[in-house]
C-alpha cells in the first residue's frame, strides 16, 4: 500500500465513525447549530495539533497565490454546506442510507476531476466508479 492509500483508508474509517457519532449527536438540535459546533471543534483541535507540532505557519498562508486562497475559501464554504446537509440528512434518515448517498460524491469527483482538472481514469477505474455508484444506489434505495 502506498502512503496516500493509508491516509485515505484512515479518512474512510474516520468518516464512518463520524457518521455514527453525528447520528447520535444531531438528535434534538438544529443541523446548522450542530455543524457550527463540529466546525469549531475541528478548528480548535487542529489549531492545537498544528501549534504543538510547530506547523502553525501563518507566513505560508500569506504567501499563497490568490487563486489558491480563493479555492481554499470556496472549499471551506462547500464543506460547510456539505456538513450541514449531511447532519440534516442524518437527523431524518438511516446512517447507512445517508452515508451511501453521500459516497455518490466519488462518482461526481471522478467526473469533475476529468472535466475541470484533466485527470483520467482507465477502463478499470471507470468500472470501479460505476460500481460504486450502483452500490451506493442499492444501499440507499433498497
Amino acid at each position: 500500500m502506498q502512503t496516500w492509500q493509508l491516509w485515505a483508508a484512515a479518512a474512510a474509517l474516520s468518516a464512518a465513525v463520524t457518521a455514527v457519532l453525528i447520528k447520535v449527536g444531531v438528535q434534538g438540535i438544529d443541523a446548522g447549530l450542530a455543524t457550527l459546533f463540529r466546525t469549531l471543534t475541528v478548528a480548535v483541535v487542529l489549531g492545537l495539533l498544528l501549534l504543538a507540532s510547530g506547523q502553525l505557519a501563518w507566513d505560508e498562508l500569506r504567501q499563497l497565490a490568490p487563486l489558491s486562497l480563493g479555492a481554499l475559501a470556496l472549499s471551506g464554504l462547500a464543506t460547510g454546506v456539505s456538513w450541514t446537509c449531511y447532519n440534516r440528512a442524518l437527523q431524518l434518515g438511516p446512517v447507512a442510507g445517508v452515508a451511501a448517498i453521500d459516497k455518490l460524491s466519488v462518482v461526481l469527483v471522478a467526473l469533475l476531476a476529468m472535466v475541470l482538472l484533466g485527470e483520467q481514469l482507465d477502463l478499470k477505474g471507470w468500472l470501479g466508479v460505476v460500481l460504486m455508484g450502483v452500490g451506493a444506489a442499492l444501499v440507499a434505495w433498497a
